[in-house]
């Protein structure tokens, strides 16, 4: 029997960017890397090309009966990967101050998450963040950190780690070699 491949790390990344090769996608991808290289698993999923509706407040997640989310969409798919996964890596431009739409609509559907066991948030999260203005102030980059941080800490998942910086087009991180090589180390870190 392998005992490697049961204890394996499950790493879930959650690309929230409309650019498929965004700058926020090139640094989850290297926190990725950094991940399968201390042996994780990593599953990929591109939130902007899933069918994702808005939270319609019904409660029904939070009923006693309830068996989680009533909405009939591709979160359903992804509901049992976020509670199997052992850490997530959260990646998401800066649009207009926060984070992008994709992530947030993601986000608030977790909500439901409370129904799928009994702590079904993982232990560590990553964030990957990318912004147009020099200054993550500014962007409006604290400001989806701070989100996230409230958020994760409501629920007792650890944020293993940030990763952020400033690029305007598309690909423009990847000159950034200090930030790709301090995504990496964070990968290691979240996979161990």
């Amino acid at each position: 029997m392998n005992h490697d491949h049961e204890t394996k790390k499950k790493v879930l990344v959650l690309l929230g960017s409309p650019r498929k090769k965004g700058n926020s996608t090139i640094l989850a991808q290297e926190i990725a890397k950094g991940a399968e290289s201390v042996g994780a698993a990593v599953e990929t999923l591109y939130i902007n090309g899933m069918a994702i509706k808005a939270c319609q407040a019904c409660w029904v997640c939070q009923k006693e009966e309830s068996k989680g989310c009533a909405i009939d969409d591709d979160m359903q798919t992804i509901y049992p990967k976020l509670v199997e996964a052992d850490a997530w890596v959260i990646a998401s431009p800066v649009h207009w101050f926060n984070m992008s739409t994709q992530t947030k609509l993601w986000l608030d559907r977790c909500f439901a998450l409370s129904k799928y066991g009994e702590n079904p948030f993982p232990k560590k999260v990553a964030i990957a963040m990318s912004y147009g203005d020099a200054d993550p102030f500014g962007s409006g980059c604290v400001n989806a950190l701070r989100s996230f941080q409230d958020c994760f800490g409501y629920v007792g998942a650890k944020i293993a780690g940030t990763v952020y910086g400033s690029a305007m087009n598309a690909g423009d991180i990847s000159q950034n070699t200090e930030l790709l090589k301090t995504a990496k180390k964070l990968g290691k870190k979240l996979a161990q």
